[in-house]
């Protein structure tokens, strides 16, 4: 198998909150739009996103979701200020974690939990 690209697709109640989410704190860019979706992608290695509009006669379903959607970056501390002043729902504070994994959390309108991780060994190691 040869995989050249990888998408992951969200249904949500509210496309364009989530479209304009990805957009303004992670920087995605709607590549392809039609009747219920929006595709979002970016010019790095980041996955694309599809945004699928939930189908409303489906019984509502909760908020919370279990999916994570993750990106590694460089410079967490950058992000997560940047974050920070943008107002972004930071879900999880910028912390580190025992294996030196730095990560923080936010949440879309939608309840779609988007991870930014930085791997920061801890001193000494």
């Amino acid at each position: 198998m040869n995989v050249i690209a990888s998408t992951v697709s969200l249904s949500v109640d509210d496309m364009a909150a989530c479209s304009r989410f990805f957009g303004t704190h992670l920087g995605f860019r709607e590549v392809v739009s039609g009747d219920g979706f929006v595709w979002l992608g970016r010019d790095d290695a980041a996955v694309d996103l599809v945004v699928r509009q939930r189908d409303l006669e489906q019984p509502p379903r909760s908020r919370r979701t279990d999916m994570v959607v993750s990106f590694t970056v460089v410079g967490i501390d950058a992000e997560h200020d940047r974050l920070r002043r943008e107002g972004a729902n930071i879900t999880t504070p910028l912390r580190q974690e025992p294996w030196g994994e730095w990560r923080l959390c936010l949440t879309d309108p939608n309840g779609v939990v988007v991870q930014l991780a930085e791997w920061i060994p801890p001193a000494g190691a």
